[in-house]
């Protein structure tokens, strides 16, 4: 076992202090926790981590936190620029009204919540670039190079998805989106985002040494599958409510499912989720 995780406790506390910094905007605007937060704390741990570790991180390693850099660019930029766009004024303005009635006290709460979760799910790429073995194992190679794809493929059909969607909406503001991904799965960027952070936890499957490890990383994995979950069900319910009449909408929810292709599952309405 490498020695830096003698010293990982203390870096672990620093990644938290540094993802509370990048969040902090979330008292300007509550979403902005759950936003441009979320996507920008990812990518501050990600570089920390490359940068106290790179006398030593091997090659798939730093491509794992490479990816996570990428990624949380990709959705913070993406936010970013979604916010100036005329056809998400409608949305920003509920979001507001949903965030408006929070106070100090809950923002405070939510602070450190958001922060704590957004380093147990990036603590396989921490994991990962401390706890370097000497030649590279097979066991080691059996769980990287398939997390490697899942990862890449998450990555990909998240950007993919958000991209077709802005475009569509951009053209067509009063439809739902039905064309290239949305035509196999109708939330196919809640999709990416599952594979992507399944795939950053299999990255690290032969670098969890300790049962914190195993506890705070698998926490973090089930709890952003759990909220890609409830963020489906409240999609439904708002498309549901906008385009609930139109026979169109209703063929294609009764044919296209809803969060796995090829996978017969129509809705998830009708199941309790927590995190949403």
């Amino acid at each position: 076992m490498n020695t830096a995780f003698i010293s990982s406790p203390p870096l672990i506390a620093l990644l938290f202090g540094l993802t509370l910094l990048v969040v902090a905007p979330g008292f300007h605007r509550t979403v902005y926790f759950v936003s441009i937060g979320y996507g920008f704390a990812i990518t501050a741990m990600a570089l920390a981590t490359i940068f106290l570790f790179r006398q030593q991180i091997v090659p798939l390693s730093l491509l794992q936190n490479l990816l996570l850099v990428i990624w949380g660019l990709r959705l913070g930029i993406f936010l970013l620029q979604r916010e100036i766009q005329p056809s998400f004024r409608t949305q920003s303005t509920e979001t507001d009204r949903q965030y408006g009635g929070i106070g100090g006290g809950q923002k405070f709460a939510i602070w450190l919540g958001v922060s704590a979760l957004y380093v147990c799910m990036f603590l396989p790429g921490f994991a990962s670039a401390a706890n370097q073995p000497g030649p590279v194992s097979i066991g080691t190679a059996i769980t990287q190079w398939p997390g490697l794809f899942l990862m890449v493929a998450g990555l990909v059909i998240e950007a993919l998805a958000d991209r077709q969607k802005s475009f569509f909406k951009a053209r067509n503001p009063q439809e739902f989106c039905t064309v290239g991904l949305y035509g196999w799965v109708r939330c196919p960027n809640y999709l990416g985002e599952i594979l992507f952070w399944l795939g950053n936890w299999v990255m690290a499957l032969s670098f969890y040494t300790t049962p914190a490890y195993w506890v705070a990383s698998l926490l973090g994995l089930i709890c952003i599958v759990l909220i890609m979950f409830g963020s489906t069900r409240r999609l439904e319910r708002a498309q549901e409510q906008h385009y609930g009449d139109l026979p169109v909408y209703q063929h294609y929810i009764k044919t296209v499912p809803v969060l796995f292709p090829f996978v017969p599952v129509y809705t998830l309405k009708k199941i309790r989720v927590y995190l949403e």
